[in-house]
């Protein structure tokens, strides 16, 4: 069987660099964060699999690696800008922006996934990054990544961004769902697709259900 180390390169050559991965600093996080630890042991040996893996006794999955890496690589993170990421169940989106240099955190409400991020992040060779089930309600970054598809605007996040700041979200579910890049400029955060992907539903940015008598 392959090593993780050589299965992480083969995801790296064979699926990032494949969906338009191409910016240096992604593509090095990718081959040096261990994607296994972010996934129960049991479940270890998926990590590198192209698609999303579900988190046992959570909410949340893991989005496929291409995803999240075209995602990051979109925001043009610099080295040292404060970085988030929400809902990212074990936090390997926060992972990555860290091996990029960035002040990364994870805001993740569901305990049983931010109990994963926990465990992952105490392993060899996953860099450093703010774990938290609640932000203060003024705290903002440069960077904001929606690691989960939502099919109402992430709005509650939007006083997250700060000015001059990015945040990227999937909105919609199935063929419908795309990538949508916002920019804050003033009050407001204008926002425009940048390509289509699938990623794991966040139910607190689930449609109301309506029912028809």
């Amino acid at each position: 069987m392959s090593s993780f180390a050589e299965l992480r390169r083969m995801m790296v050559d064979c699926q990032l660099r494949t969906y338009d991965v191409t910016d240096r600093a992604v593509l090095a996080a990718a081959d040096s964060v261990p994607r296994e630890a972010f996934l129960p042991g049991e479940l270890s040996h998926l990590a590198y699999l192209d698609r999303q893996e579900p988190l046992p006794g959570t909410s949340r999955a893991l989005p496929a690696p291409m995803v999240t890496a075209r995602m990051i690589q979109v925001l043009d993170l610099q080295p040292g800008e404060e970085a988030l990421e929400y809902g990212g169940g074990s936090g390997y989106g926060a992972a990555l922006m860290a091996a990029m240099g960035a002040k990364a955190t994870l805001l993740e409400p569901d305990e049983a996934a931010l109990a994963l991020a926990r465990t992952a992040f105490a392993q060899p060779g996953v860099p450093a990054a703010e774990l938290l089930a609640k932000l203060p309600e003024h705290r903002q970054f440069d960077a904001v990544l929606v690691s989960g598809a939502c099919e109402t605007q992430p709005e509650s996040l939007f006083r997250h961004v700060r000015q001059g700041g990015r945040l990227i979200v999937v909105e919609g579910v199935g063929r419908a769902a795309r990538v949508v890049l916002y920019r804050k400029a003033g009050e407001s955060l204008s926002g425009r697709p940048v390509f289509d992907a699938a990623a794991p539903l966040l139910r607190e940015f689930r449609k109301a259900e309506v029912f028809a008598l």
